[in-house]
């Protein structure tokens, strides 16, 4: 279940920095996740359900043998996109360690060498649209999109090359088939143990 919270509901006008202050004030239940998207609101979900911390996971152990030696990976950080005041948690994120040492809560986009996002039946739309819109805004690199609830199939889509606000280049796979990561990972993502949504 997603709960949507209004403008009103926060007490914060569509000002970016005020919606960043919310989002980094917000309490909220241990797994959950609270974060700003572009249509003015803030989006609360329940902590991931197994199939969804399965393919976290499976990708995890992959970018691990991949990532360069001063990066780490990470699913509870939160991203901040200063150019749309918005702020993310991504399902898994890479970022260089140094980027980790500091007083914010949270850090820039543009530490971000790769976000990785995994949908829910709720927010499919979400992480395939206003998220995708919200990195490239960020100018983060890589964005690597694990769709569960595409139909007629389950997709993974990596996009790449952002400018404009939106990227450049994408690749997409059905769940079975292998994707690339480029550089600096340089390697495959097997998606045949992906559980599809049902």
């Amino acid at each position: 279940m997603v709960a949507r919270m209004s403008t009103a509901a926060v007490d914060v006008p569509g000002n970016g920095e005020r919606w960043l202050r919310a989002w980094r004030e917000i309490d909220l239940p241990t797994g959950w996740r609270a974060e700003v998207i572009f249509n003015g609101s803030i989006t609360v979900t329940p902590p991931p359900s197994p199939p969804h911390n399965l393919i976290a996971d499976l990708i995890d152990d992959v970018l691990r043998s991949g990532r360069p030696s001063d990066a780490g990976i990470l699913q509870t950080l939160g991203v901040r996109i200063d150019a749309i005041g918005k702020g993310y948690i991504p399902d898994l994120v890479v970022v260089p360690r140094a980027a980790l040492v500091t007083d914010e809560p949270e850090i820039s986009a543009e530490h971000v060498l790769l976000a990785v996002e995994i949908t829910s039946k709720d927010n499919a739309d979400h992480d395939r649209k206003a998220k995708r819109w919200g990195y490239a805004h960020g100018h983060v690199p890589l964005y690597l999109l694990v769709d569960r609830w595409e139909r007629p199939n389950p997709t993974v889509t990596l996009f790449a090359d952002p400018e404009n606000g939106d990227y450049a280049e994408s690749v997409r796979v059905p769940f079975g088939k292998s994707i690339r990561l480029p550089a600096p990972f340089d390697v495959e993502i097997d998606t045949s143990q992906f559980p599809p949504g049902r």
